[in-house]
């Protein structure tokens, strides 16, 4: 598989993770809805690495610590380090049943709408500098054809 179409890889996932956070969100699923909000910037992270590395992106799903391992969280402003944060306990894959009702109890309509739209946002940014970081190698490609 060529760079670009690793990187298409997950952008395709992202596309089909965001659909289904906002499907779950209109229909008051907030926890499962904030969850796939964190899916899909794990996701966009590991598409960045992918478009700036040549190996395999690492197997973590922690937001703060992908972005400083491919160099986005240096370039990331305040408000959207903070995001990361707020979203790291929506990570609620394989936890216990308190943990769920815990991290469930600090949601509702008003917060995971926001998230949504924070991740939409997040999601642009990162696809942004994705897409800048690899016309270089779609460039270099097209030259050796």
């Amino acid at each position: 598989m060529t760079r670009e179409e690793k990187v298409k890889y997950w952008l395709d996932i992202v596309d089909e993770d965001l659909d289904l956070g906002e499907f779950l969100f209109k229909s008051g699923r907030w926890l499962y809805s904030a969850f796939m909000c964190h899916q899909v910037i794990e996701k966009m992270l590991k598409a960045y690495w992918t478009a700036t590395n040549e190996e395999v992106p690492p197997y973590i799903h922690e937001h703060k610590r992908l972005a400083e391992l491919c160099g986005l969280y240096k370039e990331m402003t305040p408000e959207q380090r903070y995001f990361l944060e707020r979203i790291r306990p929506m990570n609620i894959e394989a936890r216990y049943p308190s943990y769920k009702r815990s991290v469930a109890n600090t949601l509702n309509e008003d917060i995971t709408g926001d998230i949504v739209e924070q991740t939409k946002q997040m999601k642009e940014w990162i696809l942004k500098k994705c897409l800048l970081a690899m016309k270089p190698y779609s460039s270099s490609e097209n030259t050796k054809k």
